[in-house]
């Protein structure tokens, strides 16, 4: 197989910023993060579990979603509360790009 029998749907190079962070919450919980901001994803943030490789393209929105952290992560509903805590001050409002 070569390269020219792909189909590309997108291909782009783009600067991000990544975060990375640890951290352990009062129910100790620890969580190793990659939270990515980019252009794409409509102003949301791609959050990477570092311990896990599971990863969700999140806005402060999601956190408002019932079981939403729980099933990307693959957490329990505690340790999901407490990563939305976080989150809800990380992720910031969406703002939407081209």
């Amino acid at each position: 197989m070569i390269l020219k029998d792909f189909d590309f749907l997108s291909d782009s190079t783009e600067q991000t910023s990544t975060r990375y962070v640890t951290f352990i919450t009062p129910g100790m919980h620890r969580f190793d993060l990659a939270i990515l901001t980019t252009n794409r994803f409509y102003g949301k943030k791609l959050v990477v579990d570092m311990q896990s490789g599971r990863s969700g393209v999140l806005g402060p929105d999601d956190l408002e979603e019932e079981g939403v952290l729980e099933s990307i992560y693959k957490i329990d509903e505690e340790a999901a509360s407490e990563l939305a805590q976080f989150l809800y001050l990380v992720l910031g409002a969406v703002t939407f790009t081209d």
